[in-house]
């Protein structure tokens, strides 16, 4: 069983309001990113919220999703991490945990569906499985359960794409252009509304390193 995680606490100073509550073709990013982990086949899906924890309960209410409120989430991303990984850690037939975002627009069940195939078929040697786009490996991104350590051990904006830089050849890379979009500032949103209408609109580069 793999476990999901969205991370969905953080303030997003740069945008000027809670991303996880902006809409995208009509539906908020945070119940995006949690119907495709839920649709891709992750159980249980647990959500960390912080900022705007009651706006982001609700927009959650009809999922089943668990949802987490981290009350430090000002501190950094790797507290976010450690909250929502503690929640799945006791049970033991959790086999491994997704961590995603909860920005990336494009973000769908089939994406999460070939990062857990992917996984799955891992080689010898290669423990974990990451997107890769813009030049990295990032969000979504599998860490098994004996790196479950690796993850409570982050601290403040040291995010868990660090243990996929440090350990790169122990990751089985998964191909997702699309990655490449976020929604980080104003403009943002307004690209996105954009490439919406214009699919063949260049997207902005999206999460770096410092994103998961």
């Amino acid at each position: 069983m793999i476990a999901g995680v969205v991370l969905a606490a953080g303030g997003s100073v740069r945008l000027g309001r809670p991303k996880a509550l902006v809409e995208i073709g009509g539906r908020p990013l945070v119940l995006r990113a949690a119907e495709a982990v839920l649709g891709g086949g992750c159980a249980p899906v647990v959500v960390v919220v912080g900022a705007e924890a009651a706006g982001v309960r609700s927009v959650l209410a009809a999922t089943g999703v668990r949802i987490v409120v981290h009350e430090g989430w000002a501190r950094g991303i790797a507290g976010s991490i450690r909250a929502g990984v503690a929640v799945v850690e006791p049970h033991p037939e959790v086999e491994a945990v997704l961590l995603a975002v909860c920005d990336q627009p494009a973000l769908d069940a089939v994406v999460i569906r070939r990062l857990l195939d992917a996984w799955r078929a891992r080689p010898a040697g290669r423990s974990l499985a990451a997107c890769a786009y813009a030049g990295t490996l990032a969000s979504p991104a599998v860490f098994p359960r004996a790196r479950f350590a690796d993850l409570a051990a982050l601290r403040g904006d040291r995010g868990a794409a660090s243990l996929l830089r440090r350990d790169r050849s122990a990751v089985v890379p998964v191909p997702w252009p699309d990655g490449a979009r976020d929604v980080d500032r104003p403009e943002d949103v307004e690209g996105q509304a954009r490439a919406d209408r214009d699919p063949g609109a260049a997207p902005r580069r999206g999460p770096g390193p410092w994103d998961l």
